[in-house]
């Protein structure tokens, strides 16, 4: 089976669809990319971290199929039977996979709505922070994990529950350079965000809970090389994931209102400029697959009382980059 690369996604810069001779065989397609498994991680650094495989809808009824899929990515395939994920969120069959969904049992709302809700031209906003949300993958982890991949199982309307992701090579490459080279020595301090050290949270004065070692902020360069195709990519969150009391940067004056708040505020609104963008509208059946290492992503609202909405995830470890080296893994109890 031979897979045909179209690149880059329409009104964007980066990003590829994946065609093949039967899009309506999910399982001849997952065949094929193992029995090669080199051509798709391969024309993943290719798009720049975004692919799209359309029509994989019945991965829906045999969920093995994205979880051997996913091993094609990388060497590791998280179950989250042995994280400290809330076990109702994990399918009941295939415990790699993580169900994203607002229906019984997993009760996971959508994001609000920015505001105000549109540009002041009308349009979709997608900079922050009008914009907010924007994440790459469990950054709160070391060693961070790689790629993730995303089924839309049943997706909502397509002008409601988009995801949006942001190239983070392309940002670097068109920063100042005194800029590149201040960020290139920074590290962030990353967190997960049920630590009480958000941004609203430390604003408001609201003390933090104690954390235990496994829960401790994490260090991750700002400036990240990627292990495959060498490039840096700015690699930061925004509110949810960055430690907002003794960070968010690193030896810059730290909390909501220091100096490395003012400057990840300059940083995330580079990155998610329109021109460093896509909006991927869900069709039922889509899979996209991104790059955690390269990108960042946010996901949209959608009218959670009238849609029910089931998407499925895997994540995939084992190529962080010589950084992380022999590291154990930072979210696991000793």
């Amino acid at each position: 089976m031979a897979f045909q690369f179209e690149g880059p996604f329409p009104g964007a810069a980066f990003g590829a669809r994946v065609r093949w001779a039967d899009a309506a065989d999910a399982a001849a397609l997952v065949a094929a990319a193992e029995a090669a498994p080199a051509v798709l991680p391969g024309m993943l650094a290719r798009a720049g971290g975004v692919l799209l495989l359309p029509g994989m809808d019945a991965m829906a009824d045999d969920p093995g199929l994205l979880v051997r899929l996913s091993h094609v990515f990388g060497a590791e395939v998280e179950d989250y039977r042995q994280t400290l994920v809330a076990q109702n969120l994990v399918h009941p069959t295939q415990p790699e996979i993580f169900v994203v969904s607002n229906t019984p049992p997993f009760g996971r709302q959508p994001p609000a709505k920015p505001e105000p809700a549109l540009t002041p031209d009308g349009g979709f906003p997608v900079q922050y922070p009008q914009r907010r949300g924007w994440h790459t993958d469990q950054s709160y982890r070391r060693p961070p994990p790689d790629i993730s991949l995303f089924l839309a199982v049943l997706p909502v309307r397509r002008d409601q529950g988009q995801t949006l992701f942001a190239d983070g090579a392309a940002a670097y490459d068109a920063l100042p350079p005194a800029l590149q080279a201040q960020v290139d020595a920074l590290e962030g301090l990353h967190v997960g965000s049920s630590a009480g050290r958000r941004r609203e949270h430390v604003a408001a004065g609201k003390p933090p809970r104690p954390l235990a070692a496994h829960e401790r902020p994490q260090r991750q360069p700002v400036a990240r090389q990627h292990p495959v195709t060498g490039r840096r990519a700015l690699y930061l969150c925004e509110y949810g994931q960055m430690d907002w009391l003794e960070g968010p940067l690193v030896g810059m004056e730290p909390g909501p209102d220091g100096a490395g708040a003012a400057l990840l505020d300059r940083l995330m609104a580079h990155l998610t400029q329109p021109r460093f963008v896509y909006v991927h509208e869900w069709s039922k059946g889509d899979l996209v697959i991104w790059d955690n290492r390269c990108t960042v992503h946010a996901a949209t609202w959608f009218d959670a009382e009238r849609e029910p909405r089931v998407m499925w995830r895997t994540t995939v470890s084992g190529n962080p980059g010589p950084r992380y080296a022999d590291e154990r893994p930072s979210w696991i109890p000793a």
